[in-house]
C-alpha cells in the first residue's frame, strides 16, 4: 500500500511521533493507523527502556487547584534537560499528573515505595496486592483523561515523544479540611 503524506500527518497529529518514525510505522502496518499508533507505542516503550537509567535532575514543579479551590496538588517531574522541562508537551505531562494527583488521591509514586509492611494494610483495604497497587500508586493508576492508559505508559510515550528520561519525582495533595496528623494527639 503507498502511504500519502494525508495518512502521516494523521498519524503524527495523533501520536505526536515525527515524519520518518510515522511513515516507517506506516509501512510496517500496510497503512493501518490504528495498528500503526499501536506500533510507535511499543517502540515508545523499547526507547523509554533505554533512557531509565539516565539522570533526571532538571524539570518543573506543577499545580492544579480544583473543586473552587477545595482540592489541590503539586508534583515534581524531572526530566534531563532544561531545554524539555520548557517546551509545551513537558509542561503538559505536568499538569496532567497533577490533575491525576488531585482526582485520584495515591499515596505513593511507584511500587517501590510501598514498605513490605504496608501491604497487610492495603490489602486489607482493598481486597488483594494488585487492586492496591492500581488504587494507591500513581503510576499504576489508569490516566483519568484516556482509561486506555496508565500514568506509567504516559511517562513512556512523553519519554519516547521528547527523547529523554522523565521521572516523578515527588507530589503533595491537599483537601480542604483534611488532616496530615493524628487530631487526637498532635503528633505528625
Amino acid at each position: 500500500m503507498a502511504i500519502t503524506t494525508d495518512m502521516i500527518k494523521t498519524l503524527r497529529t495523533k501520536t505526536g511521533a515525527g515524519i520518518m518514525d510515522s511513515k516507517r510505522a506506516l509501512e510496517e502496518t500496510d497503512g493501518n493507523i490504528d495498528k500503526a499508533v499501536d506500533f510507535l507505542r511499543q517502540q515508545g516503550l523499547s526507547k523509554a527502556s533505554k533512557k531509565a537509567d539516565r539522570a533526571a535532575r532538571q524539570g518543573l514543579i506543577d499545580t492544579y487547584i480544583h473543586a473552587q479551590g477545595r482540592i489541590g496538588a503539586m508534583v515534581e517531574v524531572n526530566c534531563e534537560t532544561d531545554f524539555v522541562a520548557r517546551t509545551e508537551d513537558f509542561k503538559r505531562l505536568a499538569y496532567d499528573i497533577s490533575m491525576q494527583v488531585a482526582a485520584m488521591a495515591p499515596r505513593y509514586a511507584t511500587v517501590d515505595e510501598i514498605k513490605e509492611e504496608d501491604y497487610a494494610a492495603l490489602e486489607r483495604e482493598f481486597g488483594d496486592r494488585d487492586a492496591a497497587i492500581k488504587a494507591v500508586v500513581l503510576s499504576e493508576q489508569t490516566f483519568i483523561k484516556d482509561a486506555k492508559k496508565t500514568i506509567s505508559d504516559l511517562v513512556k510515550e512523553n519519554i519516547s515523544k521528547l527523547g529523554e528520561n522523565i521521572v516523578i519525582r515527588r507530589f503533595a495533595r491537599f483537601e480542604l479540611g483534611e488532616t496530615s496528623w493524628d487530631e487526637s494527639t498532635g503528633d505528625a
